[in-house]
């Protein structure tokens, strides 16, 4: 206990040291120079000089209760050693008592004379006498011994309990469980996005829901949409992909931001077409039947007035909801802009229907392998995101670009102009 209470009190001088030179260089009076202004950069309102000084404080109170206790420990250590001797000498005590008690009870029987049967039974009571006596003792000594145990457990919870204290809101405190969750949830919250929009891509396809396909394609478009917003707006994203254009770091995180993104912008593209062009048909849809009514609106109260504007409300709600169902099912049927050209005099779309599916399956399965990576440390490696972007990159260029340009295609012209 004195060693530990020796260790943590050096490291609370350690740390103390480590604040000041920390605030001497932040305060640019001990390193000047570039190096010295990016370091400042680095820690210029970050947590690790508040950190260094709490924790030194921290530990420098957890050593002194770990002083203190280490004391009462060694009193409680004396006192319980004492209490073993007494109940050790107690309890031989109690064994010769009985074995008297056993003798003069043998005595007392095999006695046949009433005088000396009378001498017998006052030695048996006498000796009875002494064992209630001794194990009395050993009783006192052995209640003496639990109320010692209790005390000890009291005073090892109060130090325990300040020592505890001695971190509350100062040293900062490991992650439970969840807030090592929330943490992985809140950096890779993009790429969770993607696959789960991959996902609902590839159950729509293969059919396994009751829910309509157009909307797990809007679900979809929505996730992706989510996700390539996050990805745009994160700095290292964009520094990565800055280094890679301007600077040649084609390195295999350039390669893994540049999918990223491109496959979510890709994804939420034929979704937010197809809400567009809804939302802008429907202004045509309802234009008949204003016309219809807006004369007989003339004679109507203010109360009826009011009345059939919230079912116009009503009805033009409905009219953009289902405009917008109907773009979703033109879109998310829409032919592969390679199914039309010829190649060889033959036309790609047999090959196109095969890959299609596959392809699908295929970029949902690394989406899903990439969020489980960054969950699982034995899965995060280089070689497995080089293997990743590999498989990623042809199914980019050669399905999901082609794909969503005839989405985009079927939306902006129609279905007659695209077949």
């Amino acid at each position: 206990m004195h060693d530990i209470h020796r260790r943590l009190s050096g490291c609370a001088k350690e740390m103390e040291k480590a604040h000041s030179k920390v605030t001497k260089l932040m305060n640019g009076s001990y390193w000047e120079g570039d190096a010295a202004v990016a370091f400042r950069e680095q820690l210029e309102g970050g947590p690790l000089p508040l950190n260094l000084k709490n924790g030194a404080h921290s530990v420098d109170k957890a050593a002194k209760q770990l002083d203190l206790w280490a004391g009462e420990l060694a009193e409680f250590q004396r006192r319980a050693k004492k209490l073993d001797g007494e109940a050790k000498d107690a309890r031989e005590a109690l064994r010769r008592a009985q074995g008297h008690a056993d003798e003069a009870k043998r005595t007392s029987e095999t006695t046949g004379k009433d005088r000396a049967q009378g001498d017998a039974g006052a030695a048996l009571d006498k000796a009875n006498s002494r064992v209630t006596a001794a194990q009395d003792d050993l009783d006192h000594v052995l209640k003496r011994a639990r109320s010692l145990a209790g005390e000890h457990e009291d005073v090892a919870r109060k130090r325990a309990r300040h020592i505890g204290d001695a971190t509350h809101k100062l040293a900062p405190h490991e992650p439970n469980a969840w807030d090592k969750f929330t943490d992985w949830l809140g950096d890779n919250l993009p790429d969770i996005l993607s696959a789960c929009a991959a996902v609902l891509g590839v159950i729509a396809l293969l059919g396994l829901t009751v829910i309509a396909p157009w909307m797990l394609f809007l679900a979809a478009g929505l996730l992706s949409g989510m996700a390539f917003g996050l990805r745009v707006s994160d700095p290292e994203v964009l520094a990565s992909l800055e280094d890679g254009f301007t600077k040649g770091e084609l390195d295999v995180d350039f390669w893994g931001n540049l999918l990223g993104v491109a496959g979510d912008f890709l994804g939420m593209l034929p979704g937010l077409g197809a809400v567009a062009k809804g939302a802008m048909k429907a202004p045509e849809l309802l234009s008949a039947t204003a016309a219809a009514v807006g004369e007989a609106d003339e004679v109507l109260t203010l109360g009826q007035k009011i009345a059939r504007a919230g079912v116009r409300m009503g009805t033009s709600i409905k009219t953009v909801g289902v405009s917008i169902k109907t773009e979703a099912v033109v879109a998310e049927g829409a032919v592969n802009v390679l199914s039309h050209p010829r190649v060889f005099g033959g036309r790609l779309a047999p090959v196109v229907e095969k890959i299609d599916k596959p392809a699908t399956i295929l970029g949902a399965g690394t989406a899903v392998y990439g969020v489980t990576s960054s969950f699982v440390d034995n899965l995060d490696n280089d070689a497995a995101k080089t293997v990743t972007s590999l498989l990623d990159g042809p199914r980019t260029l050669g399905v999901d670009v082609p794909a969503t340009m005839g989405a985009l295609h079927f939306l902006l012209r129609g279905a007659g102009e695209a077949s």
